[in-house]
């Protein structure tokens, strides 16, 4: 996903993919099977919301692919995808940092959404986290409700080689005091056990009284479990979406600027899988 791109690495095309790294961040919005964020918003209670927008938040962090590259967003990029009622903008707006702006809106459910993204890479000898940062707000307007979070880091190791996400995320509605606390793992050096798990709880700001834990929420009234995602469900089976007429696209839209050197790429590996 993001991957080499946060360090202005220069690799062969062999890693590449036919994407941009603005793509990628907006797959995470409009790339889904289920609707998460009609579940924010149509539901009735404060609590059931909050737990809708938690597993929103975690369906943002995609799986990522070891030694594969999207392209580095030039100063200006743009990328737009309108899906349903659905319209979702990004920007590189700045390229010495990086810096990734996206604003979307979903005029059926009256919501809206606003990123900023700078990820900062810190090298540790056989590993490299890259920390995003920048927030996430997502408000529920028909709620009045605005919903802040930032993000996890990316963890690229080499030994083994291998990325996930992990350190703690923070999510907060000040509207209804309610927060949430999420902290990402992987495995060890030595292989224990803890690859691709998230744990955390949902709590009342103004008494600190846990009222759930994550991500399989377990109330702790009742003691009654159930799964709030299920990353096959969201994600599972998706394709990237095509530009049907790119006489209509702008000549900033990631499609346009990336246009030949994805032709490259694809062809090259249609070559390869002929042979």
């Amino acid at each position: 996903m993001l991957i080499f791109a946060l360090f202005q690495v220069q690799l062969p095309p062999l890693f590449n993919i036919p994407k941009s790294h603005l793509q990628c961040y907006g797959e995470s919005v409009y790339a889904v099977g289920e609707d998460l964020l009609h579940k924010c918003n149509s539901a009735e209670k404060s609590q059931e919301r909050f737990i809708s927008v938690v597993a929103w938040s975690i369906s943002l962090t995609r799986p990522t692919i070891f030694g594969c590259a999207p392209y580095n967003p030039i100063l200006g990029e743009t990328h737009h995808v309108s899906k349903g009622s659905l319209n979702v903008l990004l920007e590189q707006v700045s390229h010495h940092p990086p810096v990734s702006a996206l604003h979307a809106t979903d005029e059926k459910e009256n919501i809206e959404m606003i990123w900023c993204h700078n990820p900062v890479p810190k090298f540790y000898g056989i590993k490299v986290e890259a920390e995003v940062h920048g927030r996430k707000q997502l408000k529920l307007l028909n709620h009045g409700e605005t919903y802040a979070m930032n993000s996890p880091s990316l963890l690229i190791k080499f030994l083994p080689p291998g990325l996930d996400w992990v350190g703690n995320v923070k999510i907060h509605c000040q509207e209804t005091s309610l927060e949430a606390e999420l902290c990402y793992s992987t495995n060890s050096f030595l292989g224990h056990r803890g690859a691709h798990s998230i744990k955390g709880r949902i709590y009342q700001s103004s008494s600190m009284k846990t009222l759930m834990s994550i991500v399989t929420v377990k109330d702790t009234n009742n003691g009654k479990e159930r799964v709030i995602y299920n990353a096959k469900e969201v994600i599972s089976g998706l394709k990237t979406p095509a530009v049907k007429d790119p006489q209509g696209v702008l000549p900033s839209e990631s499609a346009a600027v990336w246009s030949a050197v994805s032709e490259g790429i694809q062809s090259k590996t249609g070559r390869k899988q002929g042979k």
